[in-house]
């Protein structure tokens, strides 16, 4: 988990809450009702918090990289991610499944893959580059040979608004190093995540 104090780092919380203050004003909020008082002081400071990532070293995540005696693929499934869309500013949400190949048995502990998500996450996104951003940093940071990032999610831009197609779910997918030189390597990795019955076709990631 993202510290508070990340998250309040370099944030300018007066002027994000009168910027708010005008905002919601513009488009017709009674910033006077009961219970809407200190909602811009919250709203500016959730904000804050949900774009903690901008300001973070991912980096260090990597600091403690242990070596095993391993030439296996590693699999971290189902790990939650909620973000923001950059374009109207509201939330999707799912899971991310990430497979790996060591690199001269580099390994991450399985906690290092949920802060990496989270971090990359906390920041306005498009799911297409949050889940290459995941699999490169993996590839880049973890020195990994080969990566397959799939990121599955509900996009409330889809739901709440315009077609307002509920129940709809995207998924998007990054191949790196050996993943994508390899293709019997890459189907290994997506077997990993689920059953196929031929290449990449009726996964399974529940």
């Amino acid at each position: 988990m993202m510290e508070p104090e990340e998250a309040g780092t370099a944030v300018d919380l007066p002027r994000a809450e009168r910027a708010m203050r005008e905002f919601l004003t513009a488009v017709g909020v009674n910033l006077a009702a009961r219970g809407m008082e200190e909602t811009p002081t919250r709203v500016a400071q959730l904000y804050g918090e949900l774009f903690a990532g901008l300001r973070a070293d991912t980096s260090k995540l990597w600091a403690d990289v242990l070596t095993e005696k391993t030439d296996g693929l590693i699999a971290v499934r189902a790990i939650p991610v909620y973000s923001i869309c950059e374009h109207h500013l509201l939330p999707f949400f799912g899971t991310v499944h990430i497979v790996y190949r060591p690199h001269a048995g580099r390994v991450a502990g399985f906690g290092v893959f949920t802060r990496l998500v989270e971090c990359m996450a906390r920041r306005p996104q498009l799911q297409e580059r949050l889940t290459a951003d995941i699999a490169s940093e993996i590839e880049q940071g973890l020195g990994a040979e080969g990566v397959l990032v799939v990121l599955d999610a509900q996009q409330l831009c889809m739901t709440m608004r315009g077609a307002r197609a509920h129940g709809t779910r995207t998924t998007t997918s990054a191949c790196r190093g050996i993943f994508r030189e390899d293709k019997a390597m890459e189907l290994q990795a997506w077997k990993m995540l689920g059953e196929w019955d031929d290449g990449r076709e009726n996964i399974s990631l529940s």
